[in-house]
């Protein structure tokens, strides 16, 4: 599994625009899916091109929630590539294009690839099967941690995190071999002291490679 952070409101490649808001491309083995768009289209998109990503390669897109700093940038996705299967949480509205799925509980999206459903009315993660155990990929995080985490190890122990984590108990994730904390993160450098080991910088252009 590849994932390459498009979008995120710190950069770690220069050369790319920070911007509020997240975007992910997750690779598992020839699949490619967008993880939520960002708050803007020309942003998202020219932060793909400057990564190399090319729109049309996309094969899915996963919206965590309708918070508009992660659905904000995929009208301008869908006006270069609408040929995708696009997986929404019940709790988002609007979307017109794309083939449309609600997914309102845990399910398995491809064999490995799962999605926690909708958590607390808002939120859904997107759950990746490695050798190492379960990586989660969330927008925000903002059900709880402890909700997230444990609707997760339904597909398997889980390995680790990255994405959003709002303000989730720095406890919470003592269990994690991976902390990839980006976004809204609201205590980013208590986790970062606290899992030395484990914590790995994100921002725009970081990419992370689990086996």
């Amino acid at each position: 599994m590849k994932i390459t952070i498009i979008y995120d409101n710190t950069l770690f490649k220069e050369e790319l625009k920070a911007d509020w808001g997240f975007s992910a491309l997750v690779e598992v083995n020839d699949l490619k899916i967008l993880f939520d768009t960002g708050a803007d289209g020309n942003i998202l998109l020219s932060n793909m091109e400057k990564l190399g990503i090319d729109a049309n390669v996309i094969n899915e897109v996963f919206i965590s929630h309708g918070h508009f700093d992660h659905l904000g940038g995929l009208s301008a996705f869908l006006s270069e590539n609408n040929d995708v299967d696009i997986f929404i949480p019940p709790s988002v509205h609007g979307v017109k294009k794309g083939r449309v799925t609600k997914v309102e509980e845990a399910t398995e999206l491809h064999r490995g690839i799962y999605s926690t459903g909708q958590l607390e009315g808002i939120e859904q993660s997107l759950c990746v099967e490695t050798e190492k155990g379960i990586v989660v990929i969330a927008g925000c995080s903002h059900p709880s941690m402890k909700n997230i985490l444990n609707r997760a190890s339904q597909f398997g122990k889980v390995y680790g995190i990255i994405g959003g984590l709002h303000d989730s108990k720095p406890e919470a994730l003592k269990d994690l071999q991976l902390i990839v904390a980006t976004h809204c993160t609201q205590r980013k450098a208590e986790i970062k002291k606290l899992y030395p080991e484990a914590y790995v910088e994100g921002g725009a252009g970081q990419v992370i490679e689990v086996e």
